[in-house]
């Protein structure tokens, strides 16, 4: 996902990445990317936790408030 983020960026279209692996995330790059502490397969936290899920959702919105012009952000999640 992170380089089809990357590519949607470069034409224009704002992307946010929610990465379960902090390696990948730095290998890769994304433009804006979310790092959760999560286990594999749960990136808004645990399945019928809407007000958890909801949290994740907003941090990772609230990316879109940042600059990128300096580079890719990679920001962790802090519940």
């Amino acid at each position: 996902m992170s380089l089809v983020a990357a590519e949607l960026e470069r034409r224009g279209i704002p992307t946010v990445v929610l990465q379960l692996l902090r390696l990948v995330t730095e290998k890769v790059r994304p433009p804006r990317a979310l790092f959760v502490p999560f286990p594999h397969g749960y990136p808004l936290q645990a399945p019928h936790a809407p007000s958890a899920q909801r949290a994740v959702l907003e941090a990772a919105l609230r990316l879109f408030e940042l600059d990128v012009a300096q580079g890719p952000l990679i920001v962790d999640y802090e519940p």
